[in-house]
């Protein structure tokens, strides 16, 4: 016997008619939608486009609707064809609970009875002696269509994988800013552990100007998309998820890759919640800076109260950052910086004492200020051409750490005679190239350690320090910003307000 499920009536709207009286367009009333009626139309004028050009206007369907498969309800069909809310949700359990009966007995749709010719998770065939019946689903959308004999319905197939696209910054082939441009690309989906997050913003850094370049590919496995951290919300769960997350929190997280779109999927361990007082804006600037200037000072330099920690680009995200991690972890930090502006931004963050590298001698300075014994910790972005005045101002035992490239990689000298002579150490560190578990890890302790002093309500307060905003639109020229070292704290691109 054909399956007939149960669902709850739905108040049905008829939008304006033609001159005939049939409507274009029906859907149930929903009074819970806090979406802006602006968006709601831009997002009804889209399927409806999709609709049209994808399906109709190639002649391979005769009529088609999409249902929204969270809001259970029909948002968007084509001229005529109005679609019961009870048939709308039928379609939807039909998929969920009642797969197995429509394989067997077939559905009904409309008063009419379709035989089921083929069925699977994504899609169904039906027929009937007038014509067939087909029913796609995504996650989000199930696309429902009648068609002739000697029409071609799987071409819904294609137009449905429309509806699961997004925008991303992108750039066809490495080189500089100008290559970067918005493209729609497919949305993705959590796989296990996962978690689907519907990104407000994200952040630039360093890694992301390298990578445009051509010099620092992403992990294996990663996503080629640029962004190594976001803020939004929780839009999606994969299975195996623990239940740490619900759709709707607003989180943070640390990626590999995929942050400057309008979705990234995420580990679960990689996301934190973002405090009640900061904006979506605010928060995209800390995962990647904080977990990095985090990670070189406990994870790898083992900071230590009372120690000097030299800081070199303390006006960047991780600079920043730092700063006011080694005064949390009452040591005292010494910073370095390219102008007057970004020694006075780094004061102002709490470091004790800033030196201009481009007219002044850091070591010499920084020897003069610790009263000769130099620092027991350096932070270093900029490698090769900073070596011999890194060594001349490391104390006995300091610990040089190395997480950029900013001047290169080659050293001329005899720098291994002159550590030794120190007993001083260096380390290397990078953090997007690390396993999954080490991350995870650095994001607990982070979140446990760290995170609720971003609270109003702490002392002392961390805060992220944010120098532009632009919108994704604008990718290009927020890369050329930071290439020409121009920006003081963190450059964060906000994704488009309709996503």
């Amino acid at each position: 016997m054909a399956t007939r499920t149960w669902a709850p009536s739905l108040g049905l709207r008829r939008l304006p008619t033609n001159q005939k009286g049939r409507a274009w367009v029906s859907e149930p009333i929903r009074s819970e939608d806090s979406r802006p009626p602006g968006q709601n139309r831009r997002k009804m004028n889209q399927l409806q486009a999709l609709l049209n050009d994808s399906l109709i206007r190639t002649k391979h369907v005769e009529n088609a609707a999409i249902i929204n498969i969270k809001e259970r309800k029909v948002c968007a069909s084509t001229f005529g064809f109005n679609v019961p809310p009870e048939n709308a949700l039928n379609l939807i359990y039909a998929f969920y609970e009642n797969l197995l009966q429509v394989r067997r007995g077939g559905l009904y749709f409309k008063e009419k009875y379709y035989k089921c010719v083929r069925a699977d998770k994504h899609s169904i065939y039906l027929q009937n002696p007038d014509g067939g019946l087909i029913i796609v689903k995504t996650k989000t959308f199930i696309l429902v269509a009648t068609y002739r004999v000697g029409m071609y319905p799987s071409v819904c197939v294609e137009a449905v994988e429309k509806l699961e696209k997004m925008l991303a910054a992108y750039f066809d082939c490495p080189g500089g800013p100008e290559n970067l441009y918005v493209k729609e690309v497919m949305k993705p989906h959590p796989g296990e552990g996962e978690v689907l997050v519907k990104v407000s913003a994200s952040a630039l850094n360093r890694a992301d100007l390298l990578q445009r370049r051509g010099k620092y590919p992403p992990p294996k496995g990663a996503s080629d998309i640029l962004g190594l951290e976001a803020a939004g919300s929780v839009a999606g769960l994969g299975p195996g998820c623990k239940g740490q997350w619900k759709i709707g929190d607003a989180v943070m997280a640390l990626l590999s890759g995929g942050g400057q779109a309008e979705y990234v999927t995420v580990p679960e361990g990689y996301l934190m919640p973002i405090p009640s007082d900061m904006t979506f804006i605010q928060a995209a600037a800390i995962p990647e800076a904080w977990l990095t200037a985090f990670q070189l000072l406990h994870f790898v330099g083992k900071v230590q109260k009372g120690e000097r920690v030299l800081i070199h680009a303390g006006a960047s995200g991780v600079g920043m950052a730092a700063i006011q991690l080694v005064r949390l972890a009452k040591a005292i930090p010494i910073v370095t910086a390219g102008t007057q502006e970004k020694l006075k931004a780094t004061t102002n963050a709490g470091a004790a004492v800033g030196f201009n590298y481009k007219n002044e001698d850091f070591s010499e300075k920084v020897l003069a200020f610790t009263q000769g014994s130099g620092v027991d910790l350096i932070l270093d972005c900029v490698g090769g051409s900073y070596w011999e005045k890194n060594i001349n101002c490391l104390s006995t035992d300091g610990r040089w750490i190395i997480y950029g490239l900013l001047s290169g990689g080659e050293v001329h000298g005899d720098l291994l005679a002159r550590l030794l002579s120190k007993r001083a150490s260096i380390h290397t560190s990078l953090l997007r190239s690390r396993d999954k578990e080490y991350k995870e890890r650095l994001v607990k302790a982070f979140t446990e350690d760290v995170l609720p002093y971003f609270s109003g309500r702490t002392s002392p307060r961390l805060q992220p320090l944010l120098d532009s905003v632009y919108p994704l639109q604008e990718i290009a020229e927020a890369h050329r910003i930071m290439e020409e070292n121009k920006n003081i704290g963190k450059i964060v691109i906000e994704m488009p307000a309709s996503s």
